[in-house]
């Protein structure tokens, strides 16, 4: 049983997507008093086959009653094919699965998830390499137990190929990246949020190989899912606009890229606040558009913020802590600052080499 994910950011990073404090005319929500009921029933599925939560046979029947009940009133008051009535009907198939699972199998399963919580742990950390072995022995435990089409299996595989990714294995990630599209688009459909991150890691793998034509496609089309599923004042949405935004700037459109990274960054300072790390990323991407330009002096105090904020939040030793590191040093280096520049550039290499290993690109 797998949620709603986050589009990858720039930097990588993946986390359950939060709710925006802005409901848009067009999202499909449920009543109060009916939303209270449905995310208790769901609480109760991912506790029994994610949290390790044993049930009689007789309340795990009862369980797959209440999420038959979840599925009918997602139904009834957000259509079939509304991207939360999708996954309340895959919550339902895997409970139901559950229930014909032996003992082994079902620890099975839940070995898989708290791999992928150690995963997710390592990964906030910025410890890919030791979250790889772990990401590895989580996807060969799904795909034996639940198949090569499951929607867990294509977390999985998202997951996998964001670690190749983050260690520059690109040829070992796209192929894990197409198929967790390939699931996500032919089993949760073409409107879910998760169909819209699978697009963004795939744009992302091929913007960072310069294949701009292949990866713009993807991203127009992830921001037009998150708009629609999420509404425009959602996190995941600012995401995309920053996702879209770096690729229109690699290629030098800075008119095209800077109203998107302008409305990203003003999402994420109001839903999530200042000291956010998504409203770093959305600092330096506006950032890098001032400095492109040669406007250093506007690009200064947002890069000086986003260190503060990722140091704050992410620890003076994370990836992304350098990724900044290495922004601000450029910065002065551009303005004819060395001296200012060389310790943040030492510092930068002494985290990447410490945490991701001398040998990564």
């Amino acid at each position: 049983m797998v949620g709603a994910e986050q589009p990858n950011p720039l930097p990588p990073s993946e986390a359950s997507s939060s709710s925006s404090s802005i409901e848009a005319p067009h999202i499909l929500v449920l009543p109060p008093e009916i939303a209270t009921e449905v995310e208790e029933i769901e609480q109760q599925v991912d506790a029994v086959l994610n949290r390790g939560e044993d049930r009689s046979p007789e309340d795990l029947q009862s369980l797959i009653q209440a999420a038959e009940r979840a599925v009918l009133l997602r139904t009834q008051h957000q259509g079939k094919t509304w991207w939360e009535t999708i996954t309340a009907q895959n919550n339902l198939q895997d409970i139901r699965t559950w229930v014909t699972l032996s003992a082994e199998s079902r620890a099975a399963w839940r070995e898989a998830s708290a791999l992928h919580e150690q995963v997710n742990e390592l990964r906030r950390k910025g410890k890919d390499a030791e979250a790889l072995p772990l990401a590895q022995q989580a996807l060969a435990i799904l795909e034996k137990l639940l198949g090569p089409a499951h929607p867990d299996t294509a977390y999985s595989l998202n997951k996998l190929g964001m670690l190749y990714y983050s260690q520059g294995q690109y040829a070992r990630a796209e192929p894990l990246y197409e198929r967790a599209l390939t699931i996500r688009e032919n089993v949760l459909g073409l409107n879910h949020p998760n169909t819209a991150t699978s697009l963004s890691n795939l744009a992302l793998l091929y913007m960072d190989q310069g294949q701009y034509a292949q990866a713009q496609p993807l991203y127009v089309r992830a921001l037009a899912i998150l708009e629609k599923v999420l509404g425009p004042d959602h996190p995941s949405t600012a995401t995309s606009l920053n996702n879209l935004a770096s690729l229109y700037k690699a290629q030098g459109q800075y008119a095209q890229a800077q109203p998107l990274a302008e409305r990203a960054l003003a999402i994420t300072q109001k839903v999530l606040g200042p000291e956010h790390s998504d409203t770093a990323t959305g600092l330096s991407s506006l950032a890098g558009l001032y400095q492109e330009q040669g406007a250093y002096q506007e690009a200064l105090p947002l890069l000086q913020q986003a260190l503060q904020i990722r140091e704050t939040v992410l620890g003076s030793e994370h990836p992304d802590t350098a990724t900044s590191l290495n922004k601000l040093a450029e910065l002065y280096r551009q303005q004819g600052q060395p001296a200012q520049a060389q310790p943040l550039q030492k510092r930068a290499l002494a985290i990447r080499e410490k945490v991701l290993g001398p040998d990564h690109p």
